[in-house]
C-alpha cells in the first residue's frame, strides 16, 4: 500500500442494514482511498435490543459491499481507534456516547482527521424496527 493512501475507518451496530447504512458508508469511502468498516460486537448489550443479526453475519453484509475494503469487530470505539491505523475517523451525528468523547480526543490528540457525516433522513434501524414491532406478520 502506497503511503499516500488515506485510509478511513468508521463504524456501526449494522443490524436491519438499510439505505442509510448504505448512504453512510458510500460517503464514508469517499472521504478516502481505504475503507474500514467496524462492527460493533455489543456483548455487553448496551442498546438493550434483541438483534435480528450475529455479529458475524453483520460483518458478511457490510463486506458484501464492492467499496468496503476491510471489515473488523469492536467493542469499545476509545479502544479501536489506538489499535487501527487509519487517517480520518468518519462516524454519524448520533455516534456521540462518552466512549465516542474519547476516542474523538484521542484522533485530535494523534493528528486523526474527524469527519460527522449526516444521516439519510426519514430512515433509521429504530424506526425500522418501531414498524415491524408494530405490525401482525
Amino acid at each position: 500500500m502506497k503511503n499516500q493512501t488515506k485510509k478511513v475507518l468508521t463504524v456501526g451496530v449494522f443490524d436491519f442494514f438499510h439505505l442509510g447504512h448504505l448512504n453512510v458508508l458510500e460517503s464514508a469511502k469517499g472521504q478516502g482511498d481505504y475503507l474500514i468498516v467496524a462492527v460493533h460486537d455489543d456483548k455487553l448489550n448496551i442498546k438493550g435490543i434483541k438483534f435480528l443479526y450475529t455479529l458475524e453475519e453483520r460483518m458478511r453484509i457490510v463486506n458484501s459491499l464492492r467499496f468496503v475494503d476491510e471489515v473488523i469487530s469492536y467493542e469499545r470505539v476509545d479502544i479501536l481507534v489506538e489499535n487501527v491505523d487509519f487517517d480520518i475517523f468518519v462516524h454519524g451525528p448520533d455516534q456521540n456516547h462518552q466512549y465516542f468523547k474519547k476516542a474523538f480526543e484521542w484522533c485530535a490528540k494523534n493528528n486523526k482527521q474527524i469527519i460527522e457525516l449526516k444521516r439519510t433522513e426519514g430512515i433509521s434501524s429504530s424506526k425500522l424496527r418501531d414498524i415491524l414491532n408494530n405490525k401482525d406478520i
